[in-house]
Formats: C-alpha cells, sequence, structure tokens
C-alpha cells in the first residue's frame, strides 16, 4: 500500500471517529491549540498543514501566536489557560521557541498538561513509554507514523532485530522505546557508533533520524529490509528555483535496490507525522468524554463515626473532615475550568455548563416538605441531607441536594442553623451559616443601591428644572451629549426612537428626565441581613443637606429583597439583566409603573449579581455533594433555593440519578410555590414528593399544649398518646391531598423521636397510606446519617418510577382574584376571599398594567393552613382576608398580603450570639447550633 494510501486511510479512520463523538454529543468537537512564538516560516508551513488536516477532519484547531518580545512566563502562562480550557484536548507547541528572550525549551515543553500532550513530548509521557505504559501515555508523532508505516508494510515487527540510528527526544530515543515494547530486538547507534555500517547490515527494520544528508548509503543496507527515513536536509540543487532541494538521511537511489519497503522525502514520514497528531488529538478527545461521562461518577463516601448519645450538630460537624471541594467537583463531573474555589471546602460553578451538557437527559427531580410548621420543629432540611446521604452512600446513587442559603440574622437571634442537623448536616456548617461566598451580601449592596437611587432621583427632580436635570443626566463629553445604552433602552420606552441627545424637543426632555415618582407609591426598602426590630419603620432624610426632603421608610432583611427572588429564579445571566430590569419600584403621579431600568441602575445590578447567579458547592457529613443557593423568604417570596442549581444539578447526576430540594415551610406555602411558581419558569417537572411529619408535631396540631421556649415538653408530647395523634393526623392528610392536587406521588417521611412510640409511628404511617400516599416510612436519620433513611430512599426510588401526572392548580390567564380564590380554597380549606379596598385597587392597578397573567405568591403565616396563626389542624368555615397585594415584576409573581407580618425579624431577650465565640489561637467558631 503507498503511502499516500495509507495517510488516507488514517485521516478517513479518524473523521470517522469524530462523527460518532458527534452523535454521542452533538455540541462536543476535539479541539486542538498550535502554540508558537515569532514568526518562522519554516514553522508557520509546517502549523498551516496541521491545521488543514485539522479542518478536514473535523477537529476545532486554532493557532495562538506570541510574538518574538514574549518572556517565558507570558508563554508558561498562556500554557496554562490552554491547560484549564475543558473544550481543548490537544496542545503542541511549536518548536523551536523564537523568542528575542532566553527560553527553557524543557521548562516549556513540560508545562503541557500530560493529557493534553498530543506531541508526546513531555517528562510524564516520555518516561510512561519507557516504561511500557503505551496504553496510558500519548506517543510521539513521528515514531509513532514510523511505526504505522512499518505495521502497513505487512512485516511483523516481533523478534526482528531493528536498528535506530539517533537518539534525539523527538525521534530517536522514542522509536527505539516503540520497536522494543513491539518485541523487536533493537539497536540504537549514534554518532560514537563504531562500526556504523556493519550494524546496518544486520537491521531487519532500519529508522533513521540523525540529520546528515544522505549518510546511509544504499549498499549498507540488508536485502529486503524495511527503511524509515526521518531526516530532513537541504542540499544545492542548481535546477531548483530556490537553489536546494530536500533529501533524507538515506541515499535513497541506492538504497531503493536493497530495501524491501522504503519511505522517499519528501512526502514519507512528514505527513504521517501530522496524521498520528491528529490521531493523538482524536484519542486526547476520546479519553476525556469517557472520562466526563455525564452520570458517570467516581466518588468516595465519607465513613460517620456514630456516637450515642447525639453530640451538638457543630460537635459533629467538627469531627468529620470535609474533602478537598475540588476533588468533590471532579468526583461528580465538574472539569476544573467551570469550579472557582473559595478556600478547600466551598465552590462556585460556572454556568457554562449548562451548555456543555445540555444534550444530556435529566435526572429524577424530588421535593421535601411538610405539614404544617410547630415551634417542636419538622426537621425538613435533616431530612433532605438525610435522604440525598441514603440515596448515595448507601444506595450508591448518584443524587444531589440542592437547598436554600441561610439568612445570617436567625443564626445569631432564636432559630440558629440551618444546615440539617445531627448526622445529617451540610458541612462545614459555620462556612454554611455565616458568610458562604457572599451571594448574601451582594444582594444586600444590589438592593441598597436601588433603595439610594430612587430617594436620589426624586431629591433631584424636586430640586432642578427640566433643562437642569436634562443636562446633568446626559453631561457634556467632548463637547457633546450622548445618551448611555440604558438611557437609549428608556427612551425606545417612551416611544422616541433617537440617539442624538441634541435632537430632543422640551416635552421629549421633560418626559425622559422627569420619572415624577410618587413618594407614597415607593415599595422598594431598604434591606440588612440582620434581626432588628427597630428598623421596621424609620424616617430618612433628617440631615440639613436634604433640604427637607424626609419620609417614612422601612428595612427589610435581606432574603425579603425581590433581587434574592430573582436570583432564584433566573434561569441565565441575559434573564437575570432583564428581570433586574423589569422590577418595579414606585408608580408615578401619572400611574405609570418605575422601573429599575427607568432608573438606570439595572445594569450595576445585574454586575454587582455576577458572581451571585453561580451555584455554591459543598458537601453533606458522608460527601455527598450539595449545590447552596439563593434563600428567598418563603412567605412574601416563594422559599425555594435556585432554578439554576437545580437544572446543573440533573444534568450531573444523569437519567438514574436523583436530585432532592426543599420547599421553605409547609406543603401550603413552600410546595404549592414550588409547583405554581418555580417549576413553570424552570419547565422542570418534579417526580415525588416527600412529606416530613413528627410524632411530636402532629400532636401539636391535633390540640396539644403551647410550647414555650426554654421551658420543658409538656408530657403529651413525651408520652403515648395515640387520640391526640389522629386528631393530629388531619392535617398531614390535608398536605397530602395538597400534593395530590399536582399529580405527583407523595411519600410520607416520619421523623423519629427517641420519645416517639412503635404504636405512635405505625398509626401515622398507616393514616398517610390511607389518605393515599405511595408510602410512608420511619427514619432515623438525625441519629444514625444516611443509614438511618435507606428506607425512605427505597419508598423515593419506587415512588420515581410510578406513573405521575404533573398539572399546575391555575391557568396564569385566569383573574388574579380567581387564581387567589383557586389557592384559598383548594390548598387551605377556606371557603371564599375577602379583598379589602387596598387590595381590590390593586387588582384594577396591575390590571391595567398588565401584570394580571403574572403566578400568586401568597403572603401568609407558615403556622397555620389559615391566616390565623393559633389555628391549627385543618381549620374550616373561614372566609380568607386579602389586606393588600404587591407586585414582584422582575422575579415574575404578584404577591397578595393575608394579614400582617415582619419582614425583617427582631432578637429576643438572649439571641443566639451569647453563646457564639471564635477560638483565637485554633480559629474555630464554637457555638453555632
Amino acid at each position: 500500500m503507498g503511502i499516500y494510501i495509507i495517510n488516507k486511510c488514517v485521516r478517513e479512520r479518524l473523521k470517522k471517529d469524530v462523527e460518532q463523538m458527534k452523535l454521542q454529543d452533538p455540541n462536543f468537537r476535539p479541539g486542538l491549540v498550535v502554540l508558537q512564538v515569532g514568526d518562522r516560516d519554516d514553522s508557520n508551513l509546517y502549523i498551516s498543514m496541521k491545521l488543514k488536516a485539522a479542518a478536514e477532519i473535523g477537529i476545532n484547531a486554532t493557532h495562538m501566536r506570541l510574538p518574538k518580545t514574549a518572556t517565558e512566563e507570558e508563554i508558561l502562562h498562556s500554557i496554562t489557560e490552554v491547560n484549564e480550557n475543558s473544550s481543548v484536548h490537544g496542545l503542541i507547541v511549536q518548536l523551536p521557541l523564537d523568542s528575542i528572550h532566553k527560553i527553557d525549551t524543557e521548562k516549556v515543553t513540560n508545562a503541557v498538561a500530560p493529557e493534553k500532550d498530543v506531541d508526546g513530548l513531555t517528562s510524564i509521557n516520555a518516561g510512561k513509554l519507557a516504561r511500557g505504559d503505551l496504553g496510558d501515555c500519548f506517543l510521539p508523532c513521528t515514531p509513532n507514523g514510523c511505526m504505522e508505516l512499518i505495521r502497513q508494510t505487512g512485516v511483523s515487527v516481533a523478534g526482528k532485530r531493528a536498528v535506530v540510528i539517533g537518539r534525539s527526544k523527538i525521534v530517536g530515543a522514542p522509536m527505539h522505546d516503540l520497536l522494543l515494547w513491539s518485541h523487536a530486538t533493537v539497536t540504537t547507534c549514534h554518532s560514537k557508533t563504531t562500526d556504523l555500517p556493519g550494524e546496518v547490515g544486520k537491521a531487519d527494520i532500519l529508522v533513521v533520524g540523525i540529520g546528515k544528508a544522505e549518510m546511509v548509503k544504499g549498499e549498507w543496507i540488508k536485502k529486503g529490509a524495511v527503511v524509515i527515513d526521518c531526516g530532513i536536509n537541504h542540499v544545492p540543487d542548481e535546477t531548483k528555483p530556490s537553489g536546494k532541494r530536500v533529501v533524507g538521511d538515506v541515499h535513497y537511489a541506492s538504497a531503493k535496490e536493497q530495501a524491501g519497503f522504503i519511505t522517499p522525502v519528501p512526502g514519507g514520514v512528514g505527513p504521517m507525522t501530522v496524521a498520528m497528531l491528529m490521531a493523538n488529538t482524536v484519542l486526547g478527545a476520546k479519553r476525556f468524554l469517557e472520562s466526563h461521562q455525564p452520570g458517570k461518577w467516581n466518588i468516595s463516601y465519607t465513613k460517620l463515626n456514630l456516637q450515642k448519645p447525639v453530640p451538638s450538630d457543630i460537635v459533629i460537624s467538627r469531627s468529620c473532615v470535609p474533602k478537598p471541594i475540588d476533588r468533590l467537583a471532579r468526583e461528580v463531573g465538574l472539569l476544573s475550568d467551570e469550579v472557582e474555589l473559595y478556600g478547600k471546602t466551598k465552590a462556585k460553578v460556572q454556568l457554562n455548563i449548562i451548555k456543555r451538557l445540555q444534550a444530556q437527559p435529566d435526572g429524577k427531580y424530588v421535593v421535601v416538605t411538610g405539614i404544617t410548621p410547630t415551634p417542636l420543629g419538622e426537621g425538613k432540611s435533616t431530612t433532605t441531607i438525610g435522604l440525598v446521604q441514603a440515596l448515595g452512600a448507601h444506595m450508591k446513587l448518584n443524587v444531589f441536594a440542592c437547598v436554600r442559603q441561610p439568612s445570617q440574622g436567625p443564626t445569631f437571634g432564636i432559630k440558629g442553623g440551618a444546615a440539617g442537623g445531627g448526622y445529617s448536616q451540610v458541612i462545614p456548617m459555620e462556612e454554611f451559616n455565616l458568610h458562604l461566598t457572599g451571594d448574601i451580601h451582594a444582594i444586600t449592596a444590589a438592593n441598597n443601591l436601588v433603595a439610594a437611587a430612587i430617594d436620589a432621583r426624586m431629591f433631584h427632580e424636586s430640586t432642578q428644572s427640566d433643562k437642569a436635570l436634562y443636562n446633568r443626566l446626559v453631561p457634556l463629553s467632548g463637547g457633546q451629549r450622548k445618551f448611555s445604552p440604558i438611557q437609549i433602552n428608556r427612551l425606545k420606552k417612551l416611544g422616541i426612537e433617537k440617539t442624538d441627545a441634541s435632537t430632543l424637543t422640551e416635552d421629549e426632555i421633560t418626559r425622559f428626565a422627569r420619572l415624577d415618582i410618587d413618594p407614597s407609591s415607593v415599595t422598594w426598602q431598604r434591606v440588612l441581613d440582620t434581626n432588628d426590630r427597630f428598623l421596621r419603620k424609620i424616617t430618612i432624610g433628617q440631615s440639613p443637606t436634604e433640604k427637607g426632603y424626609t419620609r417614612e421608610a422601612q428595612f427589610d432583611i435581606t432574603v425579603a429583597s425581590e433581587i434574592m427572588a430573582v436570583l432564584a429564579l433566573t434561569s441565565s445571566m441575559e434573564d437575570m439583566r432583564q428581570r433586574l430590569a423589569k422590577m418595579v419600584v414606585a408608580t408615578s403621579r401619572s400611574g405609570q409603573p418605575i422601573t429599575t431600568e427607568d432608573l438606570g441602575v439595572s445594569g450595576a445590578l445585574t454586575v454587582l449579581m455576577k458572581d451571585a447567579i453561580k451555584p455554591n458547592l459543598m458537601q453533606t457529613l458522608e460527601g455527598n455533594p450539595v449545590f447552596v443557593h439563593a434563600g428567598p423568604f418563603a412567605n412574601i417570596a416563594h422559599g425555594n433555593s435556585s432554578i439554576l442549581a437545580d437544572k446543573i444539578a440533573l444534568k450531573l447526576v444523569g437519567p438514574e440519578g436523583f436530585v432532592v430540594t426543599e420547599a421553605g415551610f409547609g406543603a401550603d406555602i413552600g410546595m404549592e410555590k414550588f409547583f405554581n411558581i418555580k417549576c413553570r419558569y424552570s419547565g422542570l417537572r418534579p417526580h415525588v414528593v416527600v412529606l416530613v411529619a413528627t410524632v411530636r408535631a402532629l400532636k401539636m396540631h391535633g390540640g396539644g399544649p403551647i410550647v414555650t421556649a426554654g421551658m420543658p415538653l409538656p408530657k403529651e408530647y413525651i408520652e403515648e398518646n395515640l387520640e391526640l395523634l389522629e386528631n393530629g393526623c388531619s392535617n398531614m392528610k390535608k398536605q397530602i391531598e395538597n400534593a395530590q392536587h399536582f399529580g405527583v406521588p407523595v411519600v410520607v417521611a416520619v421523623n423519629a423521636f427517641k420519645t416517639d412510640t412503635e404504636a405512635e409511628l405505625d398509626l401515622i404511617c398507616s393514616i398517610a397510606k390511607a389518605a393515599g400516599a405511595f408510602d410512608a416510612v420511619r427514619c432515623s436519620h438525625w441519629a444514625e446519617g444516611g443509614a438511618g433513611a435507606v428506607a425512605l430512599g427505597q419508598a423515593v426510588q419506587r415512588a420515581s418510577e410510578a406513573p405521575s401526572n404533573f398539572k399546575f392548580l391555575y391557568d396564569l390567564e385566569l383573574p388574579i382574584t380567581d387564581k387567589i380564590r383557586i389557592i384559598a380554597q383548594k390548598i387551605y380549606g377556606a371557603d371564599d376571599i375577602e379583598l379589602l379596598p387596598e387590595a381590590q385597587h390593586k387588582v384594577e392597578l396591575y390590571t391595567k398594567q398588565g401584570f394580571n397573567n403574572l403566578p400568586i405568591c401568597m403572603a401568609k403565616t407558615h403556622l397555620s393552613l389559615s391566616h390565623e396563626a393559633d389555628k391549627k389542624g385543618v381549620p374550616t368555615g373561614y372566609v380568607l382576608p386579602i389586606r393588600d397585594i404587591r407586585a414582584s415584576v422582575g422575579s415574575g409573581f404578584l404577591f397578595p398580603l393575608v394579614g400582617t407580618m415582619p419582614t425583617i425579624p427582631g432578637l429576643p431577650t438572649r439571641p443566639c450570639f451569647y453563646d457564639i465565640d471564635l477560638d483565637p489561637e485554633t480559629e474555630q467558631v464554637n457555638g453555632l447550633f
């Protein structure tokens, strides 16, 4: 077979391989980068040949040029960038490095990641070849091309006598190794070899790469030998236009008479070298795909050392050494350039992973909710983490937890942390409960920038004429006024199709410059991530510099900010930019909604939020991955973690894996909003609802006595009382019914306490199944970790395979009042609703403003199915009063206010901060719970 045909066959085979990869993943292409320093003509020629070959095969090849002035540091930096780029599977450093500076070539070639070193020049690849690890390295291209040519002659290498002339790192030395591991008897000859013709004469296979023109003569060669000539030399030739021609290291004319097969120069080894370079790049891409198959995890779990009695949460968290977060990221299929490390135990995940995995099927989607909450606690977070530990560490399924980031306010107030509890926690709990990666601080900054912009704009409009205001909003720069892009958006919104600031009419100037905000209509509040009751009503603008411009205002806690809800519901950076721009902050005196885009601040908000949009990666006590992202209030907002975290996790776990997320408060609040708001915007369809209940909480719903913080529990809660428990199960039955409205199977998780009796636990399970639950399972994950939730995990796995018929509770096109009524009657059990005058006015206003097609997010007490917190069980025979309705247009919902509720908590007489301190020697946080 001729060399041209051999070369063509290799390229055709590679082309088919690339097409096969594309069938596996339509977005995937093998990637090659050729890094060149300087501008040598010979290098340019070689590179153009490589780029042409890559294009023919379907490899995405990039030529990265660095100037002659490039320093060693700059070259190494460029190599590091390519090493960390997951879309590149091969990196060639074109030699020689044509720089004016002294460059250590060995250091530069060894800087290439071994798994991308398609030239096979790094010490690691050369070492593996020398040791015979041929399946775990890249073979240098010229020797590999030579071997391909020898194979195609049909000559068996095993047992043959082979001679290699030359011992360079690029040809001679690796050629020796390749022949040796192909079972030839190999002699390497070099400048110190005494009888070169004699040695050559013994060779059945001769490979020459010594760099001396036509040095090997035909008469030296054994009759019928295979001769591979790797030399490229220029000799004078007056018949050629250039005055020279290219010859090899072997005298071709005489050698041809002796050899059974000989490669010509040019046109022999050169094209095969390029073909092997392409083969290595395709091999690199194949290896990458094999090691990064979505859903193929190579994860190690952390074994728990269970103690009895169960120690405090912080002691348990401390006793477990978390895996380095970059290792966990690799275990679950994240690439190094998709992860931003924040220390050793937390990281952010880049959104570009969504594009990489978009063709992959999603895993199973599970939402954890609960009965109506009581002060006794149901343990939803603990159950979420326990279930994830069971599915992963014990049932060996790919599983992700997706939970909300807790506010720091309650951490120092009454409630304490929210990382789960006992042996089912997110760790390190102090990182989880405190600053994490600063997302909540970013929201605080963004929110308060909007608040400052509103008041500053009202102040400046009240103290300036239209013309003065316009001239300051569009200042002179270089002798002319120019609109910023955000101001062009405002002009378009006003129907003014102009971009030249000097052409606006007086009327257009007034309309553009004057927002004319009605101060009494401002709905945007300042926020702080601290429980501070004295900020619930304040007066702003009392300094003399504000010229008497004062108004009443308030602070909310940061997690109540609409920006937090936007973060939780957004699907991309572009979508977040649009949502932030649509946030309505006030109404003008003429009744027009005023947005952050009108204020000119929406672009700046996106900048402040650009890192917060990336989900945070942490882990459970048993080493399962957890996304901690977004933490909207569950009453005035929708109380669920981010859509982005769920979407990324569903791709990472693969079709047989699970993503377990948690909805805030009871099923009537968090779960209803999860389905009607979150799932509506995400397009995701849940497979299973896990409803958490406890004996103690159900007893309270059955009429049990009031519980006071810090006081011993009444005996009803620690002694068997089946009658009280059965009465309270009415609440659980109602919440099962609520989940069934959405057509999703329900598994009840009975979170067991040591004071619960067998009869009590059995009673809950039997009532739950009779009420239509798919299954009801007792759990002990608080005391036993994942092992205590294996039965729950098995029930969830079975339920995920059961038929489900997911549907929304209401159509968005229905009138606002009808949507509210459906939720009140079907979910809360109310007879009807009553709109108070302010709420009726808002229905009319929002319908006129075009916001009537938004979903509904009820702002109601979480402590009862009704609007009265002290009404436990399943209240009936009541009308739900709607005091007011507000619009979160950016996040995309209307929130009717049912009764009054504080949007910033206060501190108790003895807050948690009394117990929190830092050990100055170890820097350990003490006292968190």
